[in-house]
């Protein structure tokens, strides 16, 4: 069965990336949550974009996990979408110090901070996540190439699963990961409709703003 992710928590109902949108997410019934963590100075904090991190009251990522780790979401996975580099150890650092590390996924647009999670933690899941054209180009994905490359680097053991922007799901891509024996998720969905078409592709879970709106199909099968 496809999982369903709540991007930023349930960003459709509550600010993203904010203890409501985790509540509301959790109330939404999600499987997972996804949230952006970022370094600013000293400090993780989390924030999709950098003027989002220099606001006052942006959400610290100790008080989003202290949160998270409450019995509430005690059956929520997490993904952590990691926004830049040198922070990785500490990311792992507070996740195993809450219990929170085995169910905890960390992505990353970087193949660098992916590589790098896992040579702290070899036990961490991680994926690589990979976006629209822009996206590629800024982090060394060749615009048409990226696919070859993304196999032949899952086969040598570089990243773990794979996060793809909704419009990068095909069928062939899809099963290629598979035989690879890496989970695939898609992001970010919000149509019921274009949800389904995604979900019989065999993807592992799909990111969604709205949980809310995809859940009582992803919860009868009807997904027609």
């Amino acid at each position: 069965m496809t999982i369903l992710i709540g991007h930023g928590g349930a960003s459709a109902i509550a600010p993203a990336n904010t203890i409501a949108s985790f509540d509301a997410a959790r109330r939404a019934g999600v499987d997972m949550i996804e949230f952006d963590v970022r370094p600013r100075g000293s400090r993780l904090l989390v924030a999709h974009l950098a003027p989002q991190a220099r606001r006052r009251g942006c959400l610290s990522l100790g008080d989003a996990l202290d949160h998270l780790a409450q019995p509430d979401f005690s059956g929520i996975g997490l993904n952590l979408d990691v926004k830049g580099r040198g922070c990785e150890s500490a990311i792992v650092a507070m996740l195993r110090g809450r219990g929170l590390l085995e169910r905890s996924l960390i992505s990353s647009q970087s193949a660098d901070i992916v590589e790098t999670v896992r040579t702290v933690a070899a036990n961490a899941r991680t994926a690589i996540s990979i976006g629209g054209h822009i996206s590629r180009r800024a982090n060394r994905w060749h615009p048409r190439a990226w696919r070859q490359r993304l196999l032949r680097e899952l086969a040598a053991g570089r990243f773990g699963d794979v996060m793809l922007h909704h419009k990068l799901v095909e069928a062939e891509i899809a099963d290629a990961i598979a035989r690879l024996g890496r989970r695939l998720f898609a992001w970010t969905v919000d149509e019921p409709a274009l949800f389904a078409r995604i979900a019989d592709l065999g993807v592992a879970g799909v990111a969604t703003n709205d949980p809310a709106r995809l859940r009582a199909p992803h919860l009868t099968g009807d997904q027609r």
